[in-house]
């Protein structure tokens, strides 16, 4: 049977042709989160980017929590920090490709919740965190054990949002000096050091979240008093501000991003299941994707074909 070879990030991923016919895949999970009744939750749901449908389970984080960070190489994705009862500094990994629970894989070097994660097919890279944290912390992702330090964001930040091309880091937003905030921020993720302004959002927001192909990196949603439907991009490799994108299908917060090369994908929000996409490459409004196993909120995302890969 002949068989198509299609390039999906930086995997090839096949095409068998014949009596059957196999869509190409590009994984996107999201774990933890919160729901109404349950402060926090272990569900990790898993997503097809490249086609539509409700989530499928895959497994558990342990322990259950919500307001963490995730980031992933192209076989890894690690969940880090978050709320579980109080801040916690674990760090729990699962393999992309397969279902199951999560596994221990290290610690951040501070506990925090509400910390911003990115990185590329090598590092994993988690920003700022409650209450107000400066640091920056990075993992090699194809290992396992404790965090490094890497710097420190250019102010004290919490509940902001990230996402990265193979070269550079971004986040953006959040709460600094207990307000919220506009700017944006940038690392170079292949070496250490402090943070540099890039520019400010269309909107000073929190709790939202970020996704990005290697080019054009998405924020969206966020909150002030009430939540938002704001979508904006960036070219990641200029600075520069935020340019208006289009809008979710309705204002909301605390939701979680991932990515392939063409689609970027905003899951959850509060007491909200569901899942919506964009094509990054063209702007315009969120399309409905499906929805996610359970409804839930400050879950985080991530995937096998982001553009950091």
């Amino acid at each position: 049977m002949p068989v198509l070879s299609l390039k999906t990030g930086t995997k090839s991923r096949s095409l068998l042709v014949g009596n059957d016919f196999y869509f190409p895949s590009v994984r996107g999970l999201f774990g933890g989160g919160g729901t109404g009744s349950v402060s926090e939750i272990n569900t990790i749901d898993y997503i097809n980017i490249l086609s539509t449908g409700n989530a499928t389970d895959f497994g558990d984080l342990s322990p259950a929590k919500r307001n963490h960070g995730a980031c992933s190489s192209a076989t890894r994705a690690l969940f880090a920090g978050g709320y579980v009862g109080s801040g916690t500094d674990a760090v729990d990994y699962v393999t992309i490709a397969t279902t199951g629970n999560a596994l221990d894989f290290g610690n951040l070097t501070t506990a925090r919740t509400n910390t911003a994660g990115f990185g590329s097919s090598t590092r994993g890279i988690f920003a700022s965190g409650q209450t107000e944290q400066t640091t920056i912390d990075y993992f090699t992702i194809a290992s396992t054990g404790n965090a490094t330090d890497f710097g420190d964001t250019t102010a004290t930040l919490y509940t902001n949002a990230g996402f990265s091309s193979t070269t550079r880091g971004i986040y953006g937003g959040g709460v600094r000096g207990g307000t919220w905030t506009n700017l944006i921020d940038y690392v170079t993720i292949a070496t250490t050091g402090n943070a540099i302004n890039f520019g400010n959002l269309t909107v000073s927001r929190y709790s939202f979240t970020g996704a990005s192909n290697s080019t054009r990196g998405l924020f969206f949603g966020g909150a002030q008093n009430d939540s938002f439907n704001t979508v904006d991009y960036v070219t990641i490799a200029t600075t520069g501000n935020a340019t208006d994108f289009g809008d979710l299908t309705v204002a909301k917060a605390s939701g979680a991003g991932c990515a392939s090369t063409t689609r970027a994908i905003y899951a959850g929000g509060y007491e909200i299941n569901v899942i919506e996409y964009f094509t990054i490459d063209t702007t315009g409004n969120g399309t409905d994707f499906g929805d996610l196993t359970v409804a839930r909120y400050s879950l985080a995302g991530c995937s096998d074909g982001h553009g950091g890969l």
